[in-house]
């Protein structure tokens, strides 16, 4: 980064009615998106640029901290204030490559159907795409003072030759709390393996419980990845409709042994399970002797509507949550749990042993620390106040047409069949990486249009995404061929 600091050209204009904060941070965003302001240039002080503005110190630290918010900036301590590398922005104003870059986005993407490879993220982001396909978050904004303190602390305690399978108890005492505080269940660490993460917990149950040639449900459309693991344990996977709600109970085929669910914000289509319908899985599980498996995989996020009950509380011997850090805090931490009865987990705990599965001592002391001192639970808060101001902005531009908005760090932007293909392609032609519902299909798709990740990609690439997705869908709708407003 430059040790030399920039001075940034701004004007206030102290008659206008818009505070002066707003003036300063619109004025220092608009010189960062615009490259007047480049990734890893210093800015002023706080108090040198309140002095050059005439304007107090206050008004520069709020504005300073707004950005800090939206990812525009990055700080060291005692060391100054910079640009935030963010990767290079697009030009959505014709579909060009980035520079130095000879092929253009719409030659290098693929379009998101099943039968095509994927654009690797790190690929997207050299073509200066805005990647807004699911399954990732923003991990530009944590406590890096807290990080580094969680893993020197990791770092210094002794190599364990004989780690126990179920994790280690500090970890599972603070998971346990964990949950107690955010989702309302009340565990022990007797009822807590730590994994790392869901598609771990998953295959570790699936090798406890399944037997060749038994039935799994999967909700459908649903997790690609969750019907591989099933199918990779030898299970016959039974796809299981769902609606805008959720898992549609009263259509689920006969002979199932397992089912597993997303009821926080079904994946993709993102409908929350009413409580009418998990009382009723709870019961067509206990008639048949199945076990549901809940998949808790984004349930800290939810915007203007209360938390639902997880299943597992409902009825603890009929479920087993699944749960992961990999949304909350960042996906190479590789810490997630599987909560069960004291029964079913010590069986977990020996297919774990028998399949040399683990995870790492160093991680699990990290996040055990994270949790202790509570530096979890303030990264929780700050990252639910970030990802509603990008919901806002998604709702602001395609609103009319988006569904399962309430929680969770996707939604769904529902299509005609025959739009989806001519909907991604102009959208990657225009800079903006998008995935359609195929990917999320087991056979035949049944619902068409575009799932929607807003957790990684930055605040100003999210807003320029949103303008070039409503222009195209709004075309599609003029000609007949896009959404109707739900």
């Amino acid at each position: 980064m430059s040790r030399q600091s920039t001075d940034p050209p701004l004007r206030l204009d102290r008659s206008s009615t818009v505070p002066l904060t707003v003036q300063l941070s619109g004025g220092l965003r608009e010189a960062m998106s615009g490259g007047l302001l480049r990734p890893g240039e210093r800015l002023p002080s706080s108090r040198s640029l309140a002095a050059q503005l005439g304007v107090s110190r206050t008004v520069v630290t709020e504005a300073f901290q707004q950005l800090y918010a939206e990812g525009w900036l990055d700080g060291r301590h005692g060391s100054g204030t910079y640009v935030a590398d963010h990767g290079p922005l697009p030009d959505l104003s014709g579909g060009a490559a980035a520079p130095g870059v000879s092929e253009s986005p719409a030659e290098g993407r693929a379009e998101g159907r099943a039968d095509e490879p994927r654009l690797s993220r790190a690929r997207a982001r050299r073509l200066g795409m805005v990647d807004l396909r699911p399954g990732v978050p923003w991990v530009r904004s944590h406590d890096e003072a807290a990080w580094r303190r969680a893993w020197r602390h990791a770092a210094a305690l002794p190599l364990d030759d004989d780690p126990d399978p179920r994790g280690l108890p500090r970890l599972r005492e603070e998971l346990a709390e964990h949950l107690r505080r955010t989702r309302g269940v009340r565990v022990g660490p007797e009822n807590v393996l730590v994994t790392r993460g869901t598609g771990n917990g998953l295959d570790l149950l699936a090798a406890t419980v399944l037997s060749r040639d038994d039935r799994a449900g999967l909700e459908e459309p649903g997790y690609q990845r969750a019907h591989d693991i099933l199918a990779s344990r030898g299970a016959e996977v039974v796809p299981c409709r769902v609606d805008r709600d959720g898992l549609v109970v009263d259509e689920l085929p006969a002979g199932l042994s397992v089912v597993y669910t997303t009821p926080a914000h079904q994946y993709p289509l993102g409908g929350r399970l009413p409580v009418p319908r998990r009382e009723r899985l709870l019961a067509w599980a206990r008639e048949r002797g199945a076990l549901v498996v809940e998949d808790d995989y984004d349930a800290e996020f939810r915007y203007d509507v209360a938390p639902l009950p997880a299943l597992y509380g409902m009825d603890p011997e009929r479920v087993v949550l699944l749960g992961t850090l990999s949304k909350t805090l960042s996906p190479d931490l590789g810490i997630g749990w599987l909560v069960a009865e004291p029964a079913l987990l010590e069986r977990v705990a020996g297919t774990r042993t028998r399949l040399s599965d683990r995870t790492g001592v160093q991680a699990q002391a990290a996040t055990a620390l994270l949790l202790e001192r509570g530096d979890l639970d303030r990264h929780l808060r700050r990252m639910r106040l970030e990802y509603a101001r990008r919901r806002r902005t998604l709702i602001e531009h395609l609103g009319p047409y988006l569904t399962g908005d309430t929680a969770g760090l996707h939604v769904m932007l529902p299509l005609p069949a025959a739009a989806v293909a001519r909907v991604v392609s102009e959208a990657a032609a225009e800079g903006v990486l998008v995935e359609d519902t195929s990917r999320a299909s087991h056979g035949e798709p049944t619902v068409h249009g575009l799932i929607l990740g807003y957790g990684a990609a930055h605040p100003a690439d999210l807003r320029r995404a949103c303008r070039v997705l409503a222009g195209i869908v709004g075309r599609s709708a003029g000609d007949g061929g896009g959404p109707a407003p739900r």
